[in-house]
């Protein structure tokens, strides 16, 4: 037997605190509490950001960083699309949609070289960007499983797409041209879950039309019998992995007919239930490989009903936290249309309108755990183009007072104790998008409905060159000279999905979001920016939150609270907040809830060892 430091590269060392970056397979002796540690593995699923649209039964190809989903049912089991989506490990983007709406069909390959086939003959081939009719299978069926590549994908089971609806046991091999003929498997099924490659596959459980446990291996030639699984299921599981390290999760378990949400893992011997399960029992999920960082999306958690959820899986030495939002502590003050500065550890918010008809001076700081009331505002505003800048030093610009005094041009500045008057802005306005410092601001668009902008340098306001159109209730985020202008209202388009850039001289069209919205908060930066919450069309306040990574937008975690004229601010997408705002349009629904950002961290797993 080799010895530890053979292995290792190093012996076991004494210590008297645990090191900071511990290698895989290291150990020490903790001689502080007399402890012998080392990474231990862990398995656990976690929460991801979800799809764009509720689906189940799609085709689905790659891995945890890099999914694929297409097609599918996205409302029980009555209506299909052809829309398809890509997951970059933090959240789903639209993409090209397939050339034939289908659900019930198989994927294989990765998410910029992809296979769909299945339902009917019809085959498609992605290349990252178009997807293109190929030749089609031999046999249309549905209810199938597929594995491989684009170039070498194998699919088998499922059932004739007409009548007689007869459970099939063939399989076809796609030789990146054409599909041709396999050996059949011992067990004709449909609804089963399938992984692995061309050559080697693994075909597991499924519906006969009895559920039944049985699993069989594919070596490139012929199909033999594996070992089964432990709880028979159907409907479509997920699987992921290899034929000698692979995963289930899901479907429908019999007797019983009970939705799952059990995880078993197979170590190409025999399967193990896991103690570790998914948050959302499902069936009729998309899956993507590897065994030890799977991902499930999608699916059925119940009849008639579709889902958008997303988990993460992952077993290793790290532990993994999932990006999310979560409550930082209620503000003392209801209010919505306020002013807001700094980051999740240290926030400012300004005035704002409370329940009843005029503004609030009110003005509260966040230290990281709890919120106090500091020097009030000298004049109550709402609808400030506030957030540059950070709690100790930021400018609150234009904005909507009581009446008479409606539309402002004023400008304040905050040191984190007192407040001071600033020059006014050129033009009067209110819901603009902010950007920048406490001595580089921004300020663009707004109401009345405008494309102005201005650049504040720390002692004047001058004009800027304007948005490409006149957009309020917009927001923003970014410096001075990399600004992001996100989504707003125009005569006749009740919530925008444009975004805008400016590279301190000119503004430009960017990438779209995926949902149209105003009144929203924004935060980050101009290639790491945030869009959170706001009013949707209608109209209803929203929870969905947005990412955009400097070159399209994608989904993130959601807010726990729906809200819209609720802001925040941030530097950096990592720490991002939102507080107060309206809960939903109509009678007033103010709130004094406010959650912050955490992206997503992992963590050595240490881990206590005996010698015995």
């Amino acid at each position: 037997m080799a010895a530890y430091k053979d292995l290792i590269g190093q012996k076991i060392t004494k210590v008297t605190s645990n090191p900071g970056e511990p290698k895989t397979g290291q150990m020490w002796y903790n001689s502080t509490n007399g402890k012998l540690r080392g990474l231990g593995i862990i398995e656990a699923w976690s929460s991801g950001a979800n799809l764009n649209q509720n689906r189940s039964f799609m085709g689905d190809a790659g891995t945890q960083t890099a999914a694929f989903g297409f097609g599918g049912y996205i409302s029980g089991s009555t209506t299909t699309t052809n829309a398809s989506e890509q997951y970059n490990g933090s959240g789903w983007s639209t993409t090209p949609t397939i050339n034939t709406a289908r659900n019930q069909l198989s994927g294989a390959g990765t998410q910029t070289a992809a296979l769909g086939f299945g339902n009917t003959t019809s085959t498609e081939s992605w290349n990252g960007s178009t997807w293109t009719a190929v030749n089609s299978m031999n046999t249309a069926r549905k209810g199938t499983a597929g594995s491989g590549t684009q170039p070498s994908a194998l699919v088998f089971g499922g059932q004739l797409a007409s009548p007689p609806f007869a459970a099939l046991s063939a399989s076809e091999e796609w030789d990146g041209t054409n599909w041709t003929s396999g050996n059949s498997m011992p067990v004709a099924r449909l609804g089963l879950a399938g992984f692995g490659t061309q050559t080697a596959s693994l075909a597991v459980s499924g519906q006969t039309p009895t559920t039944v446990s049985s699993v069989d291996i594919y070596d490139g030639t012929n199909w033999t019998s594996a070992p089964s699984i432990n709880n028979a299921r159907r409907n479509r599981p997920g699987g992921a992995g290899t034929t000698t390290s692979g995963i289930i999760f899901g479907g429908v378990v019999d007797p019983g007919g009970t939705i799952s949400n059990k995880t078993e893992n197979y170590d190409g011997t025999s399967w193990s239930n896991s103690p570790v399960t998914l948050g959302t029992a499902r069936y009729g999920l998309g899956s993507a490989s590897p065994s030890t960082s799977a991902l499930a999306f999608g699916g059925a958690p119940g009849p008639a009903t579709t889902t958008a959820s997303t988990e993460e899986y992952n077993k290793s030495t790290n532990t993994i936290t999932a990006a999310a939002f979560a409550s930082m502590g209620a503000m003392g003050t209801s209010r919505y249309g306020h002013s807001a500065a700094g980051d999740k550890d240290a926030a400012v918010v300004v005035s704002g309108r409370p329940p009843g008809p005029s503004p609030t001076t009110n003005v509260e700081e966040y230290n990281g755990s709890s919120w106090s009331e500091v020097t009030n505002v000298p004049s109550g505003k709402f609808y400030s183009g506030g957030g540059m800048g950070t709690q100790t030093a930021s400018i609150f610009a234009g904005g909507y007072g009581s009446p008479p005094e409606g539309v402002l041009a004023t400008v304040e500045s905050y040191d984190g104790t007192n407040w001071s008057d600033l020059p006014s802005l050129n033009t009067g306005k209110f819901a603009s998008c902010p950007a920048g410092t406490q001595t580089a601001g921004l300020l663009a668009g707004g109401s009345p409905a405008n494309n102005t902008s201005e650049e504040w340098n720390g002692s004047s306001w001058s004009e800027g060159n304007n948005l490409t159109e006149s957009l309020d209730d917009i927001t923003g985020a970014g410096t001075q000279t990399a600004a992001i202008a996100m989504g707003g209202a125009s005569p006749g388009t009740f919530a925008h999905t444009d975004t805008e850039l400016y590279d301190g001289t000119n503004w430009t069209n960017g990438p779209t979001m995926i949902t149209g919205r105003r009144r929203a908060s924004g935060a980050g930066t101009q290639t790491d920016a945030l869009v959170l919450a706001g009013l949707i069309p209608g109209p209803a306040a929203t929870t969905k939150v947005e990412g955009y990574d400097g070159t399209s937008w994608s989904t993130r975690p959601s807010l726990g609270t729906s809200r819209y004229y609720g802001y925040g601010f941030a530097a950096a997408s990592g720490n991002a907040y939102i507080a107060g705002g309206l809960t939903s349009p109509g009678a007033p629904n103010h709130t004094t809830a406010a959650e912050e950002f955490t992206g997503e961290t992992e963590t050595g797993n240490i881990t206590d060892f005996t010698t015995s």
